[in-house]
Formats: C-alpha cells, structure tokens, sequence
C-alpha cells in the first residue's frame, strides 16, 4: 500500500470512527447474563470470543481500553485509527500466524491481558468461514487464565452488508444494543487446545441461533459437526 493510499485509509478510519463515537451515544444498551462482575470479584480477567460481523457495534458495547487485534490488510489501516478513536488499543495481526503477524499481535495480547486490561477477537476474521472460531481465542486464555467470553451483539435497527462473507451489521442511530453472553469458558484438564476452541465455536454458535437465527443460518459448520447434524 502506497503512503498515499494509508493516509486516505487513515483519513477514512478517523471520519468513521468520529461518527461511531457519536453513534454511541444515541443508543442504549443491554447486557443480558453478564458475567463480568463476578469475574472481577474473583479476579478474573476476561476475553470476548465474538463474530466479526459484530465488530462495530461490539466496539460501541465493550469496557474503553479494550484490546483488539486488527488485520494488516488494507482494511486493517482505515479499522486502527477507527479504533483509537473510540478509546480502544488495536494490535496488528490477523489469525493467519506469523505469515500475517499473529503470533506477534498474540503475545502482545497476551502481555495488555496480563495488565489487567480486556481483549476482544473478532473470532472468525479477517477472510472466515463464518462463525469458524480460530485458535487465538483459547490460546489467549490458556497463557493469561482470562476466560474466554463468547458473546454477540445485536442492534435493535442495523444495516447488514449481505454481499459480505460475514455479514458485516452496522448499528442505526437509536438502536438499543443487547449483548448476549455465554458461560465464562476456561480450559479443562487434559484438554486440548483444539477441544477448547470447538467449545467456544459451539457457544458462539447457539448463542446467535438463540437470539439472532435468522443471521444464524449463515454460520459455517465444521464439517464433523455438519454431519453429526445431518
């Protein structure tokens, strides 16, 4: 990318990140089995697991401060200024390992984590399948003991971009936003980092079939868990 092309990428990022930050507050919210002041109390640090089609309005929703790793694509640039903007911290890096600065972006997670602070993954990005939960999430919890939250976020009044693979939603101004939590995951004894990752997958999973099914139709099953359904 031209330095031409990442300031117009910065630029856009700054513009959509001001009319987020004012979006924000035209819209209530509602946390729905929160489980977050009881992970406080006990000390616990913790994670979201979420789709990363509900990236801006989970933005809108989280603790300021918030980690988030942000791919180095050409998305990424115009998503980091974005960010900042809304008081978060983005890392660069994307779930394609050190090819795609992972790794790096990962233990610089794991570091803000450790710090006391709250990190969010947009589990499936940058490229999907959709609802395909990465390993970043559950190795994140391995190495910091945060618990891995999976959770989704559903305006009352959005605009979704259907032509995307992840269904991209943008919240409309009054929208009430309700963020739905599952049960606080930690890693079993014994378990393997693949079984854990699949645990949140099936989480995430039934938390959009719940509340947002018809979005839900457009998750993309492993194919052990395809054909167990069929």
């Amino acid at each position: 990318m031209t330095a031409m092309k990442k300031f117009a990428a910065y630029l856009l990022g700054c513009t959509i990140g001001i009319c987020i930050s004012v979006l924000r507050h035209t819209c209530r919210y509602c946390y729905h089995d929160d489980p977050r002041e009881e992970l406080n109390a006990r000390g616990r640090g913790h994670a979201y697991a979420s789709l990363h089609a509900h990236q801006i309005a989970g933005s809108m929703a989280c603790e300021r401060q918030t980690v988030a790793m942000v791919s180095r694509s050409a998305d990424g640039e115009v998503v980091d200024p974005l960010l900042r903007i809304c008081g978060h911290i983005p890392v660069r890096g994307s779930s394609g390992g050190a090819r795609k600065g992972g790794t790096t972006a990962l233990n610089q997670m794991i570091r803000y984590v450790n710090e006391g602070h709250v990190a969010t993954i947009a589990i499936d990005g940058p490229q999907g399948p959709r609802g395909r939960v990465s390993g970043g999430i559950a190795l994140l919890s391995n190495k910091t003991g945060a618990a891995a939250i999976p959770a989704i976020i559903i305006p009352s009044r959005r605009w979704i971009m259907k032509t995307t693979w992840d269904r991209l939603q943008f919240p409309l101004p009054f929208s009430r936003i309700d963020a739905y939590f599952g049960e606080p995951l930690f890693e079993k004894p014994g378990e393997t980092l693949a079984d854990f990752t699949l645990r949140i997958e099936l989480e995430l999973h039934r938390l959009e079939k719940t509340y947002d099914p018809e979005e839900a139709k457009y998750l993309v099953a492993r194919p052990c868990e395809a054909k167990k359904a069929a």
